[in-house]
């Protein structure tokens, strides 16, 4: 084979693979809007089904929270004005739900973190 020929073949096949990556990618975004979407539509389900009790609207938006980021263990938590409360959490250790079920101040904690995560590295 001559050597523009074995160019042009290196060449189509770099293209393809670059191509290949960003099929690969795109599949991979339009994956994870439409799990992000079927979460946010079984929230909703559960806010529809719940009459007025916070609790299982907290617990399933943590589940599907942490199963979209991967997560082992996670806590949601209120902000009333002064103290965070804890809400819900989810495959965390009983002794630690009963530790941390405590107020915590506000001034111990950014006010922005209300969900926090422990993704497992295995």
């Amino acid at each position: 084979m001559s050597a523009k020929l074995e160019g042009d073949l290196a060449e189509y096949k770099s293209a393809n693979a670059d191509l290949e990556r960003r099929l690969a990618e795109a599949l991979a975004e339009r994956d994870e809007a439409e799990a992000q979407k079927a979460a946010m539509a079984e929230v909703l389900e559960v806010i529809n089904s719940s009459s007025g009790d916070p609790a299982p609207v907290f617990n399933a938006m943590l589940e599907k929270a942490m199963t979209l980021c991967g997560a082992s263990f996670g806590e949601l938590r209120t902000y009333d004005g002064e103290r965070f409360l804890l809400a819900a959490t989810y495959g965390v250790p009983a002794a630690y739900t009963e530790y941390y079920s405590r107020q915590i101040q506000a001034d111990t904690v950014p006010a922005l973190v209300l969900l926090v995560f422990s993704v497992a590295n295995e």
